[in-house]
């Protein structure tokens, strides 16, 4: 009895507390609703930053935008280096492209490409320079050492001139064409594109005084080979005219057995004789050079025979009024060296049986080789750092029956290539102005040759 007492008391105690809390939560419930509602409207705002009352939700948005900042950040970062470097490659490309539709080279040249055949060189300085050949240009930086192909095409490379290590131009033809026909290509970032720039107006040396004054025998070009001028030059020409600049030139005339050199301070409207001489054989060509405007080196070529050919070399620093004879080779087979007696001991004789390679560095310095078919190692070198006063000729002597290739740095480095049909050719470098060569390269030929 009474555990059924205790029972019913128990019950009973349950359904007053569970009354009790009824009625409290019912009492609460207005106030809670109101105010989660309000809160949640004031969070809103804050999330969008136009409520300033919880600082805990401004912060956090803060927080977020930050973060939505930083993520903007690194994605433009990440676009932006995507584009730089998209860009980087698409220019590139198109300078790859551009140099192919403007120059006509490969995508990239054949580092297998034959350089057996070499008809052209300039040096740079002392270290660098270009040679040329059938459908290639190539560089080197490390005195003729290495070379690196820098353009392929289908003509021959049949000069180069070069004002520095950036700019240069290489005279490209095929040996039918016509002076006209020659294109003149052009390098203003050191050998890696060439384009087309415009075509020779006649045959001769190629050289540039800048970048848009250029001439070519008695032609001028004042826009860097694209148009050209023929400036007036004497009757009874031989060899070509060679202008120095727009008003200084010489060239040399044969007239009844008279032998002129001829000069202008004009331009060419008028000539003047500044070196005349009586000469009774045949004048078969002249090859003038000029480091200045009163400056000129001038090569006679005189008669040939038995592989042997005559000629003679002078030269003024004054526009003609003293000339020094540098050089008189007069043979056997060719007969009196042109515009000096036919004895002449107390000129200087060079070695050789015909004339090599002519190159003047400046108003002293020139280098004239010799060959001789007829001997065992042909080629030979001579030169003059005095202005033509003495003449100097080195002991070396090398193979090479084709027609060999000179060009200068300056008094002291010089590049000297022989060429033949049958053995490999060779680049000689001089670091004491010719009195030494070193053997630095041989251009194997391929096997099918």
């Amino acid at each position: 009895m009474k555990a059924i007492k205790k029972g019913w008391l128990f019950l009973f105690l349950s359904i007053i507390l569970i009354f009790a809390a009824g009625c409290s939560h019912h009492a609460g419930k207005p106030v809670s609703s109101g105010d989660d509602s309000e809160q949640g409207t004031v969070a809103n705002q804050d999330s969008s930053g136009t409520n300033k009352d919880d600082g805990k939700t401004s912060v956090t948005d803060s927080d977020s935008k930050n973060d939505t900042d930083q993520s903007t950040g690194t994605s433009n970062s990440s676009d932006k280096g995507s584009d730089d470097q998209s860009s980087g490659t698409a220019d590139s490309s198109r300078g790859a492209s551009d140099d192919q539709s403007s120059s006509g080279s490969s995508d990239a040249p054949d580092k297998n490409v034959s350089m057996e055949k070499i008809t052209s060189v300039r040096m740079i300085d002392a270290d660098s320079g270009w040679i040329g050949g059938d459908g290639w240009i190539a560089r080197s930086d490390n005195n003729g050492k290495n070379w690196s192909i820098q353009y392929e095409g289908e003509q021959t490379a049949q000069q180069i001139f070069a004002l520095n290590g950036k700019q240069a131009w290489v005279v490209f033809a095929d040996e039918q064409d016509s002076p006209t026909q020659k294109r003149i290509l052009k390098t203003d970032d050191g050998g890696k594109h060439w384009m087309t720039v415009g075509r020779m107006p006649q045959d001769g040396f190629l050289h540039f005084r800048s970048t848009n004054d250029a001439f070519v025998g008695n032609a001028h070009s004042e826009d860097g080979g694209k148009t050209w001028v023929k400036l007036n030059v004497p009757s009874n020409i031989i060899g070509e005219p060679y202008f120095h600049d727009a008003k200084n030139g010489w060239a040399v005339t044969l007239k009844d057995k008279q032998i002129q050199v001829m000069n202008t301070t004009d331009g060419g409207n008028s000539w003047n004789p500044v070196f005349s001489k009586k000469f009774m054989y045949g004048l078969n060509g002249a090859i003038i050079r000029s480091a200045g405007a009163q400056d000129a080196w001038v090569e006679l070529i005189g008669g040939t025979g038995m592989t042997q050919t005559s000629y003679s070399f002078f030269h003024t620093k004054n526009g003609g009024a003293t000339w020094l004879p540098v050089v008189a080779k007069s043979t056997a087979g060719g007969g009196p060296a042109p515009g000096v007696p036919e004895k002449h001991p107390n000129i200087p004789d060079n070695k050789g049986s015909k004339p090599g390679p002519l190159y003047v560095v400046n108003t002293e310095t020139a280098f004239l080789g010799g060959t001789c078919p007829a001997c065992d190692q042909p080629n030979t070198m001579g030169w003059t750092n005095d202005g033509g006063k003495s003449w100097h000729t080195s002991d070396a002597a090398f193979s090479g029956f084709n027609e060999p290739l000179l060009a200068m740095a300056d008094d002291h480095h010089g590049w000297w290539i022989t060429n033949d049909n049958e053995n490999s050719s060779v680049l000689y470098t001089t670091k004491n102005g010719g009195t030494d060569w070193e053997e630095v390269h041989t251009f194997e030929k391929t096997s099918d040759n």
